[in-house]
Formats: C-alpha cells, sequence, structure tokens
C-alpha cells in the first residue's frame, strides 16, 4: 500500500467579545481570542467602538474554521471590521473553510458589519454563515463584498464554492433571511448575463433601522446602473456588481458612509 503523510495541519480559531455602556462610552465587557483568531481595538473617536478581527494564519482553505461570537450590550455602539481581506485559497477535493458569525445587539445598540472583501481564488470552497439578533429599538448596518479572482493580478475562476447564509431576527420576527450558493462551476454560473457576467466582484447592504427610507433616493444615486437598492417596512437593501474591488470601493464606501450616519469608515480600510 502506498504510504501517506500525516493530515496537513488546518486553521482554527475562535474569538467573543462582549461590550457594555460605561458612562456613555461603548467598553470591553468580556474578552477571549483562541487559535488564529485575534481581535484589535484601534482608538476611536466619540462613543462607539471599533474592533478589529484577524486571522493570524493569513488567509482559509479547506478544513479550516473561524467563529466569531459578538455581543453588544444596551446603547452600545460598535464597528466591526477585519485588519484585511480575507483570502479563500485552493482546497483539497472534498474540504470547505467555514466561518460561523453571531451577533447580539441589546436594545438600543447600534452595530456596523464592516468586513474587507473576500477574496476568492481558483478551486477554493468556503462555507459562511451570519447570525444577528437584534433588539426591537436596536439597528444594523451589514456589510459584505465578494471577489471572484482579482482582475489586476490575472486572477480568473473556473472552478470554486461559495455558500454564504445570513439569518438576522429583531425581537421574535426573522427580519432578513438569504441563502447564495455557487460552484463547483462558479465561474461559468456566474458568467451568465442574469448573474455578474463579465463583472467579477458584487456586494450586499443592508440597512436594519427606523425610518431608513428616507435613504432610498440617495443609495439608489450612489449605486447607479450597475446594482439596485430597494426599501420597505424598516429595512434598505442594496447589491453592488463592479468589474473589480477598486471600483466598487468609489460606490460602496460613499454608501456605508450615507447609510451609518456619515461616521468614518475603520481605520484600516485605508492601510
Amino acid at each position: 500500500m502506498p504510504e501517506t503523510g500525516p493530515a496537513p495541519q488546518r486553521t482554527s480559531g475562535e474569538g467573543r467579545l462582549s461590550l457594555k455602556n460605561v458612562e456613555d462610552r461603548t467598553r470591553i465587557g468580556t474578552l477571549f481570542q483562541e487559535g488564529a483568531a485575534k481581535l484589535l481595538f484601534p482608538q476611536a473617536a466619540g462613543n462607539h467602538l471599533e474592533a478589529v478581527m484577524i486571522n493570524t494564519a493569513g488567509g482559509l482553505t479547506g478544513g479550516d474554521r473561524m467563529r466569531w461570537h459578538f455581543a453588544l450590550g444596551a446603547d452600545c455602539r460598535a464597528s466591526l471590521t477585519t485588519q484585511a481581506c480575507e483570502k479563500i485559497y485552493k482546497a483539497e477535493e472534498g474540504s470547505t473553510a467555514t466561518v460561523d458569525t453571531t451577533i447580539e445587539v441589546a436594545a438600543g445598540g447600534a452595530m456596523a458589519w464592516l468586513p474587507q472583501e473576500t477574496i476568492l481564488f481558483e478551486r477554493s470552497a468556503l462555507s459562511r454563515r451570519l447570525t444577528i439578533d437584534l433588539a426591537p429599538t436596536a439597528t444594523a448596518l451589514i456589510v459584505e463584498a465578494v471577489v471572484f479572482g482579482r482582475k489586476a493580478m490575472g486572477e480568473d475562476i473556473g472552478k470554486a464554492s461559495f455558500r454564504d447564509c445570513w439569518r438576522i431576527r429583531r425581537g421574535d420576527r426573522l427580519e432578513h433571511a438569504e441563502n447564495f450558493s455557487v460552484g463547483p462551476d462558479a465561474g461559468a454560473v456566474l458568467a451568465r448575463p442574469a448573474l455578474l457576467g463579465d463583472r467579477r466582484v458584487f456586494a450586499t447592504v443592508l440597512l436594519i433601522a427606523e425610518n431608513c427610507e428616507r435613504h432610498l433616493d440617495g443609495a439608489r444615486a450612489i449605486v447607479g446602473r450597475e446594482g439596485g437598492v430597494s426599501a420597505w417596512s424598516g429595512k434598505l437593501l442594496a447589491r453592488l456588481v463592479d468589474e473589480d474591488a477598486y471600483s466598487l470601493r468609489k460606490r460602496l464606501i460613499p454608501l456605508i458612509g450615507l447609510l451609518n450616519k456619515k461616521a468614518e469608515l475603520p481605520k484600516v480600510w485605508s492601510t
């Protein structure tokens, strides 16, 4: 029988963070970090807290697993982002990288989920789940951008698998749910005119807040023809597509500014 080597080492990490309001400022309550999951806290102006998620492994491949849990107490304000774009590398056949994120926001809290782009490479495989529980008076801005190969690097995606599941509740009500799944022939599927066509980047932006419909006209002006925006019942949803991440950010950044009460983007977005 042919000799088999040791199983490849896999990345695993878990980060948990709870926040509390102390004299009208958001402070760290508890912090837990394990494995490749780390959290940093740049100094932020005002009464909100900025948390930066770090994967010290530098990327994910098949069999890797990351878990994040955030709990914002009453009247807390926080932005949650990543140190850099998360890169999803080639996976062995039958193996998948998984990322599970859970966020809880108590009464009067405001959360902005602003990770930088996820970049998928040829023959990568990623399964991702985002679960958010909001109190009835809490607000949330959720942004996710995905890149299927970097145009500037001449990367074209043929084979890749990507699954993304969102479940967002407000009080006892399921406010938003979506499943996205493509692969293993992601390149051919996404090239269809009804999907990305000749584009390779897309972003989803979701705002859950009272009276968010007032931003509809402004959001549509920013998104333009390469995407769409709808708003109803305290929810605004935008989809954007573009040819590369640089071009997408030219619209994504002002859109975030509009929907995030003119708050500054996390500093790591500009580094």
